[in-house]
Protein backbone atom coordinates (compact mmCIF):
# COMPACT_ATOMS: atom_id res chain seq x y z
CA UNK A 1 0.00 0.00 0.00
CA UNK A 2 3.03 2.45 0.87
CA UNK A 3 5.08 1.53 -2.27
CA UNK A 4 1.26 1.99 -4.54
CA UNK A 5 1.44 6.05 -2.25
CA UNK A 6 5.08 6.79 -3.49
CA UNK A 7 4.73 5.80 -7.14
CA UNK A 8 1.74 8.36 -7.08
CA UNK A 9 3.53 11.09 -5.58
CA UNK A 10 6.80 10.57 -7.97
CA UNK A 11 4.03 10.31 -11.09
CA UNK A 12 2.67 13.25 -10.06
CA UNK A 13 5.31 14.99 -9.08
CA UNK A 14 6.84 14.52 -12.67
CA UNK A 15 3.52 15.60 -14.32
CA UNK A 16 3.68 18.84 -12.59
CA UNK A 17 7.48 19.12 -13.70
CA UNK A 18 6.41 18.10 -17.54
CA UNK A 19 3.35 21.18 -16.37
CA UNK A 20 6.26 24.15 -15.36
CA UNK A 21 4.12 23.41 -12.16
CA UNK A 22 6.04 23.26 -9.00
CA UNK A 23 4.68 21.06 -6.14
CA UNK A 24 5.73 20.55 -2.39
CA UNK A 25 6.33 16.65 -2.00
CA UNK A 26 6.97 16.82 1.95
CA UNK A 27 3.46 18.23 1.69
CA UNK A 28 1.94 15.58 -0.36
CA UNK A 29 3.81 12.74 1.85
CA UNK A 30 2.38 14.39 4.97
CA UNK A 31 -1.21 14.64 3.81
CA UNK A 32 -0.75 11.01 2.79
CA UNK A 33 0.70 10.04 5.61
CA UNK A 34 4.03 9.06 5.13
CA UNK A 35 7.51 9.78 5.81
CA UNK A 36 9.42 11.88 3.64
CA UNK A 37 12.60 9.62 5.02
CA UNK A 38 11.08 6.40 3.39
CA UNK A 39 9.71 8.05 -0.01
CA UNK A 40 13.45 9.28 -0.61
CA UNK A 41 14.74 5.56 -0.16
CA UNK A 42 11.81 4.29 -2.30
CA UNK A 43 13.19 6.92 -4.84
CA UNK A 44 16.64 6.16 -4.78
CA UNK A 45 16.37 2.42 -4.29
CA UNK A 46 18.65 0.07 -6.60
CA UNK A 47 16.42 -3.03 -7.31
CA UNK A 48 18.18 -6.26 -6.95
CA UNK A 49 18.68 -9.30 -9.22
CA UNK A 50 15.46 -10.83 -7.21
CA UNK A 51 13.08 -7.48 -7.42
CA UNK A 52 14.08 -7.23 -11.26
CA UNK A 53 12.81 -10.56 -12.09
CA UNK A 54 10.06 -10.40 -9.80
CA UNK A 55 8.76 -7.32 -11.74
CA UNK A 56 9.41 -8.66 -14.76
CA UNK A 57 7.73 -12.02 -13.97
CA UNK A 58 4.74 -9.21 -12.82
CA UNK A 59 5.11 -8.03 -16.72
CA UNK A 60 4.60 -11.05 -17.58
CA UNK A 61 1.57 -11.73 -15.92
CA UNK A 62 0.30 -8.25 -17.00
CA UNK A 63 0.33 -8.83 -20.46
CA UNK A 64 -0.74 -12.91 -20.36
CA UNK A 65 -3.75 -10.84 -18.30
CA UNK A 66 -4.33 -8.53 -20.72
CA UNK A 67 -4.59 -10.74 -23.49
CA UNK A 68 -6.70 -13.07 -22.05
CA UNK A 69 -9.43 -10.13 -21.92
CA UNK A 70 -9.11 -10.00 -17.77
CA UNK A 71 -10.24 -13.17 -17.63
CA UNK A 72 -7.37 -16.11 -17.10
CA UNK A 73 -6.85 -16.35 -12.91
CA UNK A 74 -4.17 -18.03 -11.51
CA UNK A 75 -4.80 -21.58 -12.74
CA UNK A 76 -4.30 -20.36 -16.24
CA UNK A 77 -2.06 -17.47 -16.31
CA UNK A 78 0.65 -19.93 -14.39
CA UNK A 79 0.09 -22.67 -17.13
CA UNK A 80 0.80 -19.74 -19.63
CA UNK A 81 3.84 -18.95 -17.69
CA UNK A 82 5.62 -22.03 -17.69
CA UNK A 83 5.24 -22.61 -21.38
CA UNK A 84 7.17 -19.40 -21.48
CA UNK A 85 9.86 -21.02 -19.39
CA UNK A 86 9.17 -19.60 -15.77
CA UNK A 87 9.44 -22.39 -13.32
CA UNK A 88 6.69 -20.73 -10.78
CA UNK A 89 4.19 -22.09 -8.85
CA UNK A 90 0.37 -21.22 -8.73
CA UNK A 91 0.48 -19.49 -5.26
CA UNK A 92 3.50 -17.45 -6.45
CA UNK A 93 1.38 -16.14 -8.78
CA UNK A 94 -1.31 -15.87 -6.97
CA UNK A 95 0.18 -13.56 -4.42
CA UNK A 96 1.59 -11.46 -7.67
CA UNK A 97 -1.69 -10.70 -8.88
CA UNK A 98 -2.82 -9.57 -5.11
CA UNK A 99 -0.23 -7.17 -5.37
CA UNK A 100 -1.33 -6.29 -9.00
CA UNK A 101 -4.57 -5.68 -8.04
CA UNK A 102 -5.97 -8.05 -10.96
CA UNK A 103 -7.88 -11.07 -10.82
CA UNK A 104 -10.28 -13.00 -12.97
CA UNK A 105 -13.76 -12.10 -14.01
CA UNK A 106 -16.07 -13.89 -11.99
CA UNK A 107 -20.14 -14.93 -13.19
CA UNK A 108 -23.74 -15.75 -11.83
CA UNK A 109 -24.79 -19.30 -12.37
CA UNK A 110 -26.07 -20.00 -15.47
CA UNK A 111 -29.86 -20.60 -15.65
CA UNK A 112 -32.48 -22.33 -18.27
CA UNK A 113 -33.24 -20.41 -21.20
CA UNK A 114 -35.44 -22.60 -22.99
CA UNK A 115 -38.79 -24.56 -22.36
CA UNK A 116 -38.84 -27.95 -23.08
CA UNK A 117 -41.19 -29.64 -25.50
CA UNK A 118 -43.18 -32.98 -23.62
CA UNK A 119 -41.42 -35.67 -25.85
CA UNK A 120 -40.26 -38.18 -23.20
CA UNK A 121 -40.33 -41.33 -25.11
CA UNK A 122 -39.54 -40.36 -28.43
CA UNK A 123 -36.18 -37.45 -27.52
CA UNK A 124 -33.73 -39.73 -26.32
CA UNK A 125 -30.55 -39.52 -24.49
CA UNK A 126 -27.71 -41.06 -26.93
CA UNK A 127 -25.32 -38.69 -25.31
CA UNK A 128 -25.82 -39.43 -22.06
CA UNK A 129 -23.54 -37.04 -20.31
CA UNK A 130 -20.30 -38.88 -22.22
CA UNK A 131 -19.03 -35.46 -22.84
CA UNK A 132 -15.37 -36.53 -24.04
CA UNK A 133 -15.29 -38.18 -27.48
CA UNK A 134 -12.24 -39.37 -29.07
CA UNK A 135 -12.42 -36.84 -32.34
CA UNK A 136 -13.67 -33.96 -34.02
CA UNK A 137 -16.93 -34.13 -35.61
CA UNK A 138 -18.01 -37.28 -33.46
CA UNK A 139 -20.37 -35.11 -31.32
CA UNK A 140 -21.72 -31.71 -31.66
CA UNK A 141 -24.34 -29.84 -29.32
CA UNK A 142 -26.56 -26.73 -29.85
CA UNK A 143 -28.09 -24.67 -27.90
CA UNK A 144 -29.78 -20.93 -27.61
CA UNK A 145 -29.19 -17.88 -24.97
CA UNK A 146 -30.74 -14.43 -24.88
CA UNK A 147 -28.71 -11.71 -25.19
CA UNK A 148 -30.53 -8.50 -23.65
CA UNK A 149 -29.37 -5.24 -25.17
CA UNK A 150 -31.40 -1.66 -24.64
CA UNK A 151 -33.30 -2.29 -28.33
CA UNK A 152 -34.30 -5.88 -26.59
CA UNK A 153 -33.33 -9.29 -26.57
CA UNK A 154 -30.67 -11.32 -29.02
CA UNK A 155 -30.79 -14.70 -29.46
CA UNK A 156 -27.29 -16.78 -29.47
CA UNK A 157 -27.56 -20.26 -31.50
CA UNK A 158 -24.34 -22.16 -31.09
CA UNK A 159 -22.79 -24.84 -32.00
CA UNK A 160 -19.98 -26.74 -30.13
CA UNK A 161 -17.21 -29.63 -31.31
CA UNK A 162 -17.41 -31.89 -28.15
CA UNK A 163 -13.95 -33.18 -29.11
CA UNK A 164 -12.39 -29.95 -28.75
CA UNK A 165 -14.78 -27.24 -27.23
CA UNK A 166 -14.75 -25.15 -30.37
CA UNK A 167 -17.64 -23.35 -31.64
CA UNK A 168 -17.45 -24.91 -35.02
CA UNK A 169 -20.42 -21.85 -36.32
CA UNK A 170 -23.09 -19.44 -34.72
CA UNK A 171 -25.72 -17.62 -35.59
CA UNK A 172 -27.45 -14.58 -33.51
CA UNK A 173 -31.07 -12.93 -34.53
CA UNK A 174 -33.55 -11.23 -33.08
CA UNK A 175 -36.34 -14.12 -33.24
CA UNK A 176 -36.38 -17.41 -31.72
CA UNK A 177 -37.55 -19.27 -35.65
CA UNK A 178 -36.38 -22.27 -36.21
CA UNK A 179 -34.81 -21.17 -39.37
CA UNK A 180 -32.13 -19.65 -37.06
CA UNK A 181 -30.71 -23.33 -35.53
CA UNK A 182 -31.14 -24.79 -39.52
CA UNK A 183 -28.68 -21.31 -40.58
CA UNK A 184 -26.23 -22.66 -37.67
CA UNK A 185 -26.43 -26.14 -38.46
CA UNK A 186 -25.60 -25.30 -42.40
CA UNK A 187 -23.09 -22.97 -41.23
CA UNK A 188 -21.47 -26.05 -39.49
CA UNK A 189 -21.50 -28.51 -41.59
CA UNK A 190 -20.06 -26.07 -44.63
CA UNK A 191 -17.52 -25.36 -42.25
CA UNK A 192 -16.24 -28.74 -40.83
CA UNK A 193 -16.94 -30.21 -44.46
CA UNK A 194 -18.95 -32.66 -43.61
CA UNK A 195 -22.54 -33.69 -43.82
CA UNK A 196 -23.06 -35.28 -40.52
CA UNK A 197 -21.52 -35.71 -36.78
CA UNK A 198 -21.88 -39.38 -35.03
CA UNK A 199 -24.14 -37.35 -32.97
CA UNK A 200 -25.93 -33.89 -32.81
CA UNK A 201 -27.26 -33.17 -29.21
CA UNK A 202 -29.44 -30.19 -27.82
CA UNK A 203 -32.39 -29.54 -25.34
CA UNK A 204 -36.36 -30.25 -25.89
CA UNK A 205 -36.82 -26.73 -26.44
CA UNK A 206 -38.62 -26.59 -29.82
CA UNK A 207 -37.08 -25.43 -32.32
CA UNK A 208 -35.24 -28.68 -31.83
CA UNK A 209 -38.13 -30.74 -31.96
CA UNK A 210 -39.48 -28.67 -35.08
CA UNK A 211 -39.98 -30.95 -38.52
CA UNK A 212 -37.58 -28.54 -39.96
CA UNK A 213 -34.45 -29.30 -37.10
CA UNK A 214 -35.75 -33.03 -37.52
CA UNK A 215 -35.21 -32.57 -41.49
CA UNK A 216 -32.23 -30.88 -41.20
CA UNK A 217 -30.43 -33.36 -39.17
CA UNK A 218 -32.05 -36.70 -40.72
CA UNK A 219 -28.98 -38.02 -41.38
CA UNK A 220 -27.39 -37.51 -37.99
CA UNK A 221 -28.20 -39.55 -34.48
CA UNK A 222 -30.30 -36.61 -32.69
CA UNK A 223 -29.75 -36.54 -29.05
CA UNK A 224 -31.83 -34.91 -25.93
CA UNK A 225 -31.65 -34.14 -22.68
CA UNK A 226 -33.50 -35.64 -20.40
CA UNK A 227 -36.57 -32.75 -19.13
CA UNK A 228 -35.24 -30.78 -16.37
CA UNK A 229 -32.25 -31.86 -16.61
CA UNK A 230 -30.09 -28.79 -18.71
CA UNK A 231 -26.64 -30.60 -17.64
CA UNK A 232 -27.29 -33.29 -19.96
CA UNK A 233 -25.75 -30.03 -22.04
CA UNK A 234 -23.82 -29.08 -19.38
CA UNK A 235 -20.79 -27.72 -22.17
CA UNK A 236 -22.36 -25.90 -24.28
CA UNK A 237 -24.41 -23.91 -21.53
CA UNK A 238 -21.26 -23.60 -19.71
CA UNK A 239 -19.69 -21.84 -22.62
CA UNK A 240 -23.08 -19.37 -22.80
CA UNK A 241 -22.75 -18.87 -19.44
CA UNK A 242 -18.41 -17.78 -19.66
CA UNK A 243 -18.91 -15.78 -22.70
CA UNK A 244 -21.43 -13.17 -20.92
CA UNK A 245 -19.45 -13.59 -17.76
CA UNK A 246 -16.26 -12.92 -19.47
CA UNK A 247 -17.10 -10.88 -21.98
CA UNK A 248 -21.18 -9.51 -22.76
CA UNK A 249 -21.95 -8.48 -19.24
CA UNK A 250 -19.08 -5.93 -19.47
CA UNK A 251 -20.72 -3.72 -22.06
CA UNK A 252 -24.41 -1.87 -22.10
CA UNK A 253 -24.94 -3.22 -25.55
CA UNK A 254 -27.01 -0.82 -27.96
CA UNK A 255 -28.64 -3.27 -30.20
CA UNK A 256 -28.02 -6.47 -32.95
CA UNK A 257 -25.21 -4.71 -34.27
CA UNK A 258 -23.32 -4.06 -31.24
CA UNK A 259 -24.16 -7.48 -29.64
CA UNK A 260 -23.01 -9.39 -33.54
CA UNK A 261 -19.76 -7.64 -33.13
CA UNK A 262 -19.10 -7.96 -29.47
CA UNK A 263 -20.01 -11.99 -30.20
CA UNK A 264 -17.52 -11.86 -33.10
CA UNK A 265 -14.83 -10.30 -31.44
CA UNK A 266 -14.82 -12.57 -28.60
CA UNK A 267 -15.32 -15.87 -30.70
CA UNK A 268 -12.77 -15.62 -33.61
CA UNK A 269 -10.31 -13.69 -31.96
CA UNK A 270 -10.00 -15.28 -28.56
CA UNK A 271 -12.51 -17.91 -27.65
CA UNK A 272 -11.44 -20.46 -30.30
CA UNK A 273 -7.80 -18.87 -31.19
CA UNK A 274 -6.41 -18.25 -27.68
CA UNK A 275 -8.24 -19.11 -24.56
CA UNK A 276 -6.85 -22.10 -23.22
CA UNK A 277 -9.19 -25.10 -21.59
CA UNK A 278 -8.48 -27.34 -19.27
CA UNK A 279 -10.32 -30.27 -21.31
CA UNK A 280 -7.87 -29.24 -24.59
CA UNK A 281 -5.09 -29.85 -21.82
CA UNK A 282 -4.47 -26.19 -21.59
CA UNK A 283 -4.60 -25.28 -25.20
CA UNK A 284 -6.89 -23.48 -27.51
CA UNK A 285 -9.52 -25.63 -28.96
CA UNK A 286 -7.96 -24.62 -32.67
CA UNK A 287 -4.51 -25.82 -31.08
CA UNK A 288 -5.92 -28.62 -29.62
CA UNK A 289 -7.34 -29.88 -33.23
CA UNK A 290 -4.15 -29.13 -35.18
CA UNK A 291 -2.50 -31.59 -32.59
CA UNK A 292 -4.77 -34.11 -33.32
CA UNK A 293 -4.62 -33.40 -37.03
CA UNK A 294 -0.44 -33.70 -37.21
CA UNK A 295 -0.72 -36.79 -34.64
CA UNK A 296 -3.15 -38.69 -36.93
CA UNK A 297 -1.62 -37.76 -40.23
CA UNK A 298 1.85 -39.17 -38.91
CA UNK A 299 0.50 -42.10 -37.78
CA UNK A 300 -1.36 -42.37 -41.21
CA UNK A 301 1.87 -42.36 -42.91
CA UNK A 302 3.77 -44.59 -40.83
CA UNK A 303 1.06 -47.06 -41.08
CA UNK A 304 1.05 -46.70 -45.36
Amino acid sequence: MTEAIYLEVSEKTEAAKKAGRRVSVSGMLKFLGVSRLGYLAWLHHVPSDTEKRREAVKAKIQDIYNDSKQNYGTPKITVELRKTGEVISERTVGTYMRQMGIRAQWSKPWTITTKDSDFSTELQNILDEQFNPDRPNAVWCSDITYIWTIDGFVYLTSIMDLFSRKIIAWTLSETLEVSCVIDTINKAKARRNIDQPLIIHSDRGSQYVAKEYKKATENMQRSYSKKAFPWDNACIESFHSIIKREWLNRFKIRDYKQAYRLIFEYLEAFYNTKRIHSHCDFMSPDEFERVYERTHTKAELLAG
